[in-house]
């Protein structure tokens, strides 16, 4: 079962602010309608009461001629309309929902018991009141109700502009949350990348914020003034370090007769200045520039510092018209220190020579070089610790002269050209190194 994807801080706190504003929403809704029914109803059932009033008020001081004339006055009417109430007639009651049901019961308290409430006589629909006067029956009818409960579009409307006010709010809130967070991690990356010139606002309203930055300011500066502490130190130790070693060597040549043991001291001279060199180029600062490079033209010119078919056979199979992303020394480092680590413990069984074998595939926007050696590989559990400074994978490599730092190196320099490093033993023995490089434009 696949992990789900996390969410970023600013859609999750979108999510949690538009949650609580769409609860907020529903909830004011729901007291909205609560308060606005009790008023609608008694509103609607007042209004047609007046109604019914005025007109038993008119009809009972007129006698029978001139109450006949009000009936005829009063039917002419479109809006309201008093007809004599037969014992034939058909009616519905009015009291089919809540509203309604309410509107009936005010109209009742307000008339009396015996009134009647219907909603349509005789097919004839609106709003009929049935009363009397004396002896004689009426209804009255009200086309429409004056004063009806909110209709389900305005119900609508009114929730799609809240949502929207709430969709709105939310991401303009979100982004006013995040925003000084989104500064914190760009100004992060960066300093992980060698920018430690980035520096963040100290003077934000917020406190927790300002003091936020302030500390980040101060670290970028520890971290700036750390570097160049150790720029100087490296420049120190190399030179140093180099100096003795000249002089050593310039004795050597000079003092030491037996010709071996001059070949052996010669040799372990080379052997500490390499060590130098291994250092060096793991502590070297992280500034690259990237260009478009050759990458098979590269590749050979690294392969062919490495003459001696005795010890080690490079083929390479790179078009030549490949061209990839890097800084050119930096990924000439890159070649450098894998063919040096294929000579150094990619050697075969029986031979003794490592066969290297250099290949590439296009993966989109990427191309992933593969370096091949056929040696005896390394054991599965140890693959992901061959990057770690000054870690080799076996015995073997344990009385091997180097300095442990090769493809430390490496991974450090595909880092800072935006790469990455994939380390594999082949399946037919010996280790696969696979370099993933961004392809130009």
């Amino acid at each position: 079962m696949r992990p789900a994807l996390p969410l970023s801080l600013f859609w999750r706190t979108f999510f949690l602010l538009a949650l609580l504003l769409a609860g907020g929403v529903f909830a004011w809704v729901q007291t909205l309608r609560a308060l606005e029914f009790e008023p609608r109803a008694v509103a609607a059932a007042q209004q047609t009461a007046s109604l019914v009033n005025l007109s038993r008020a008119a009809l009972r001081q007129a006698d029978g001629i001139n109450r006949v004339a009000i009936l005829k006055g009063m039917g002419a009417q479109q809006a309201v309309r008093v007809t004599p109430r037969e014992p034939g007639d058909h009616w519905e009651p009015y009291a089919v929902d809540r509203f309604t049901r309410r509107v009936s019961s005010e109209l009742r308290a307000t008339l009396g018991p015996d009134a009647i409430v219907a909603r349509s006589v005789n097919g004839t629909p609106g709003i009929w009141v049935g009363f009397s006067i004396e002896r004689d029956r009426y209804w009255l009818q009200a086309a429409q109700t004056p004063v009806g409960p909110l209709q389900s579009r305005t119900w609508f409307v009114w929730i799609g502009i809240a949502g929207l006010a709430t969709l709105i709010g939310s991401v303009a809130v979100a982004s006013l949350i995040n925003q000084p967070l989104k500064q914190l991690s760009f100004a992060a990356s960066r300093i992980r990348g060698g920018d430690l010139d980035s520096r963040l606002d100290e003077n934000t309203l917020t406190s927790e914020i300002r003091e936020v930055n302030r500390g980040f300011n101060r670290m970028a500066r520890e971290l700036a003034r750390m570097e160049e502490d150790r720029a100087v130190m490296l420049a120190g130790i190399s030179h140093d370090l180099r100096t003795p070693l000249a002089r050593l060597r310039l004795e050597t040549e000079m003092s030491v007769a037996d010709e071996e043991a001059k070949r052996n001291m010669a040799s372990d001279i080379d052997q500490l200045d390499a060590i130098i060199d291994k250092f060096m180029d793991y502590a070297r600062p992280g500034e690259t520039r990237l260009s478009p490079i050759a990458l098979a033209a590269l590749i050979e010119k690294e392969a062919a510092s490495f003459r001696d078919a005795s010890q080690i056979r490079i083929g390479v199979r790179v078009a030549p018209d490949l061209v990839v992303m890097g800084d050119e020394t930096e990924l000439a480092r890159v070649f450098l220190n894998l063919f040096e680590n294929a000579r150094r413990y990619g050697r075969g069984t029986y031979t003794g020579v490592a066969e290297v074998k250099v290949t590439y595939v296009r993966a989109g926007s990427w191309v992933i070089v593969t370096v091949r050696d056929h040696g005896t590989g390394v054991a599965p559990e140890k693959l992901h610790q061959l990057t770690t400074p000054f870690f080799r994978g076996d015995a073997a490599r344990t009385a091997a002269t180097g300095a442990g730092l090769g493809l430390a190196i490496v991974e450090k320099s595909l880092q800072r050209m935006g790469g990455s490093l994939e380390i594999n033993n082949a399946p037919g023995g010996g280790l696969m190194v696979h370099v993933r490089l961004k392809r130009a434009t």
